[in-house]
């Protein structure tokens, strides 16, 4: 979420589903065969050591043991970019995503997708609860990566758009719930960053924040994409704001930000004639 421009994507809150394969018509094999078949493969598989995990790096604690903000890559990074989503849903919007509204945006990830662009979404726990085959979608596909954005979208401080306010003590549930929401719909590149719902922080949110060991992400660049409805102008305030190690803010959500897809569809290619790379986050982060 942005601090200035994102007053429409806080309070109005993504991608594409996925289907399971079963057997193919006349593959049928009985319990007994698929064990037996199991147990010859296995007896002539070579043995192998199994591959660690790589995780994902975060920040080291900042001063005093603040939860660490990282607002841009290295100042002398090379022309890498890295676009971020916000999937944004608060815990009281259900109503209307029963009445019709659609907080998601299908048409923005499959065209992420058809250009080929990493990208981090940051999701709230309530939008993978409305989304869950999306957000398993988003989330197994290794071009993306989903952080954190709050279980329920209210604010880690006050003022902040008039959104309602999370008290101190609830921090951890707020963080916990959403990775729990995230995880459940089987998505599995989740990593361990948190944005704050509206961009809107201080030193006692990121000391509360420290326990839960993520690292927060804001931006340095502004779409301008909440409530939008010139793409040219999206498209050019990020342009316009792009330098190499740029961390750019922008939103996954139709009825907020119904323009941002072709906003992307034309920021893309322009920075790549630049010379830029498209990152992940976590890709950014690492250096």
């Amino acid at each position: 979420m942005t601090v200035m421009a994102v007053l429409g994507a806080v309070l109005g809150g993504g991608l594409v589903a996925c289907a399971a394969s079963g057997d193919a018509p006349g593959d049928r094999h009985t319990d007994a065969d698929r064990t037996t078949a199991a147990a010859r493969a296995s007896a002539h598989a070579p043995s192998a050591t199994p591959r660690p995990v790589k995780k994902p790096p975060t920040m080291a604690p900042g001063p005093a043991g603040l939860t660490p903000v990282l607002e841009r890559g290295p100042q002398h990074a090379d022309k890498v970019v890295a676009l971020t989503f916000d999937a944004d849903m608060t815990a009281d919007e259900g109503p209307r995503a029963a009445a019709g509204e659609r907080f998601d945006h299908p048409k923005l990830i499959a065209l992420l997708r058809r250009l080929k662009v990493p990208a981090t979404v940051f999701m709230t726990g309530r939008w993978a609860e409305e989304y869950p085959s999306q957000a398993r979608s988003i989330g197994t596909d290794p071009l993306f990566e989903i952080g954190n954005h709050s279980y329920s979208h209210y604010a880690f401080t006050s003022p902040c758009y008039g959104l309602p306010v999370v008290e101190k003590e609830a921090v951890h549930d707020e963080v916990e719930r959403a990775f729990a929401a995230i995880r459940k719909t089987g998505a599995r590149n989740v990593v361990p960053y948190f944005r704050f719902p509206g961009g809107c922080y201080d030193d006692a949110t990121l000391r509360a924040l420290a326990p839960e060991k993520v690292t927060a992400v804001q931006w340095d660049v502004v779409s301008g994409d909440a409530f939008a409805t010139d793409a040219d102008a999206v498209a050019q305030q990020v342009l316009d704001g792009v330098k190499p190690g740029s961390l750019v803010v922008m939103h996954c959500t139709r009825s907020a930000a119904p323009v941002t897809d072709e906003a992307v569809g034309q920021v893309v290619p322009e920075l790549r004639k630049r010379g830029y790379r498209f990152v992940k986050v976590s890709e950014l982060m690492a250096g």
